[in-house]
């Protein structure tokens, strides 16, 4: 696939994969938009960027503000080519203490905000012939990995998405890759939800001693100018976990619950 002259709109710019991202495509010679809560993190991530580049910031979940954010991503070049869908939350409580609500934000910030968007940048793809959508999944969006219940619902529910609007938008020359990042070191687990929806915080959760968000970076833009449809980014043992659940899946449901916190009777 082809990155120099494209316009990439990113969600999630401000740190972590996006960020870098946000840096490996301006590398390569596209213009970029930036996308994310905070205008001055955005700021500072564009400030990193070799290439031209469009702040644009919004609450992933405002959904009456996006068409016409769509309409100023769009009209910046004239269209938008590449849009990576990275925004995202994630979670670290069990299902017996955690509240309704906190799957409510989960899905709404991991799928039907990527998918909304998505929706509403499809038709110009369509109609022009030509546009590629990046779905930064997850490798939670193949394993049901303990105290991610919620997570791996809206991460499982993404894949799922993006693997039916592929077979739909091939016939009009569009793209869709899916993303399946592994243990990242960036602040997701720090954000993540714990069962009331409060922020989790420092912890020594394994994604800490993951691959940095720049060599995901460098991971996924190397599956895209290969073509990959699916891409998976990482390099432990989580990796490893996606051949055991399509060969030995007992083995790792198995494993799952031999990780899951134990209470007493």
């Amino acid at each position: 696939m082809q990155v120099s002259g494209q316009t990439v709109w990113i969600t999630g710019a401000s740190s972590g994969i996006g960020r870098a991202l946000a840096e490996v495509f301006s590398a390569e010679g596209a213009a970029v938009i930036l996308s994310g809560r905070r205008e001055s993190a955005l700021a500072e991530a564009a400030s990193t960027c070799s290439g031209e580049t469009k702040l644009l910031p919004f609450e992933a979940t405002d959904y009456d503000a996006l068409p016409a954010l769509v309409e100023q991503a769009e009209t910046w070049r004239g269209r938008v080519d590449i849009l990576v869908n990275n925004a995202g939350i994630s979670q670290r409580s069990v299902a017996l203490d955690t509240d309704f609500d906190v799957y409510r934000r989960l899905m709404e910030v991991d799928f039907f905000a990527p998918l909304r968007l998505t929706q509403l940048l499809l038709p110009n793809m369509a109609a022009r012939g030509a546009g590629h959508f990046v779905n930064i999944a997850s490798v939670a969006g193949k394993l049901g990995s303990p105290l991610r219940t919620g997570y791996c619902a809206a991460k499982h529910a993404l894949v799922g998405y993006s693997d039916a609007l592929r077979a739909e938008v091939d016939q009009f020359g569009v793209g869709v890759t899916v993303v399946t990042p592994g243990f990242v070191r960036t602040e997701i687990a720090a954000n993540a939800l714990d069962g009331t929806g409060e922020r989790y915080g420092p912890n020594d959760d394994p994604v800490n001693h993951g691959i940095s968000p720049e060599a995901a970076a460098q991971q996924i833009l190397a599956g895209l100018r290969a073509g990959k449809r699916e891409i998976p980014v990482g390099k432990g043992a989580e990796m490893q976990a996606l051949t055991l659940k399509r060969l030995f899946p007992n083995l790792v449901f198995d494993r799952m619950a031999a990780m899951a916190p134990k209470r007493g009777g």
